[in-house]
């Protein structure tokens, strides 16, 4: 049995040294997001995909008690939805994410996120596709003023 599951995040972008995680990797730029956690848009997109292909609610039906308990790491909360995930006998085949956003430039660091994100799920770099666009200025986003990510993830048992 396959099942899809589509996931979308986003977060306000800001100047500053706090630091920019996407794709459980450190980003430089200068930037980081205004978030409760890390902020990291990219695997909570993912999040979201991989819940709701197995019937689940947003991120926050999952993370947001780990968070009550001081947990910020995104990678925790992904850690999280793949036990449940597995526990209910499912793999994850591939990933497809879009980045959206015209800062920091993001594509040097595409390869260290497809690393990253192989690692957490399970599976090879190559079935972890990432793309970046501007937005070309027509968004918010595209606009500077934050980050947003979208995920589709194929699962099957």
């Amino acid at each position: 049995m396959y099942r899809v599951g589509l996931g979308q995040d986003s977060h306000e972008l800001k100047k500053g040294k706090q630091g920019l995680r996407l794709g459980g990797v450190k980003v430089n730029g200068g930037y980081y997001l205004v978030a409760d956690s890390d902020g990291d848009v990219v695997i909570h997109s993912l999040c979201n995909a991989l819940s709701t292909a197995i019937g689940g609610g947003s991120l926050d039906t999952w993370a947001g008690a780990m968070f009550k308990k001081g947990i910020t790491d995104s990678r925790e909360f992904l850690k999280e939805i793949l036990k449940s995930m597995k526990d209910e006998g499912f793999k994850v085949v591939n990933v497809a994410i879009m980045v959206e956003g015209s800062r920091p430039r993001l594509e040097g660091e595409r390869e260290k996120m497809q690393k990253s994100l192989a690692k957490l799920l399970g599976i090879k770099k190559k079935d972890v596709g990432i793309a970046f666009t501007s937005g070309e200025g027509l968004t918010s986003f595209g606009k500077g003023e934050g980050l947003q990510a979208m995920s589709m993830v194929l699962i099957y048992k």
